[in-house]
């Protein structure tokens, strides 16, 4: 039986024969750790830069296209009847683009909740929705009842396992 073009062979990995041996493996791992932060700081520090760059170049384009808008505007409201067909459109094409009036979706906005409540309550209007959610807490305190539960699986805490490479770190630095 042969084996697909695309099949993997996933090697090994090499395993410590011995204490000093495991020992080295978590030295690496370390050092190997601390050179990706090294090489995320240096991509966040370039990130950062091209970032700041690029908000300084295009400050000036932006305040431009604000009023250059603003000033669109004005003339299309004024002249809005002709640019739609006497309101017939809610857009206009002017050659280059298109401008268009969309309204926005109603919202509603509630400052103070608790006594926006009170006053729905009080006035007997139907605007308050009850929530019902299961209490997870209150089933992994209680696993057993818990998995009489259709539907309901209440997994194992499990174990994993983790290296933690001893760093020490420097007088007056940045923890």
């Amino acid at each position: 039986m042969s084996k697909s073009p695309k099949a993997k062979v996933k090697a090994a990995a090499p395993a410590p024969q011995s204490r000093e041996e495991a020992a080295s493996f978590v030295r690496r791992i370390g050092e190997n750790a601390r050179m990706i932060a090294r090489f995320q700081a240096e991509m966040n520090d370039a990130i950062a830069t091209l970032k700041e760059d690029a908000e300084n170049a295009a400050a000036p384009r932006a305040e431009e296209i604000a009023q250059l808008t603003e000033g669109l505007r004005a003339w299309c409201d004024a002249n809005r009847a002709a640019l739609t067909d006497n309101n017939k459109r809610k857009f206009a094409d002017l050659g280059t683009g298109k401008v268009e009036w969309r309204k926005s979706p109603p919202k509603v906005t509630v400052r103070n909740v608790e006594a926006a409540i009170a006053a729905i309550k009080s006035l007997g209007l139907p605007f308050i929705r009850p929530k019902e959610e299961i209490d997870k807490e209150a089933m992994l305190a209680d696993p057993v009842k818990a998995r009489l539960v259709a539907g309901v699986t209440v997994g194992s805490e499990g174990e994993f396992f983790a290296v933690e490479p001893f760093e020490a770190e420097l007088a007056g630095g940045v923890s």
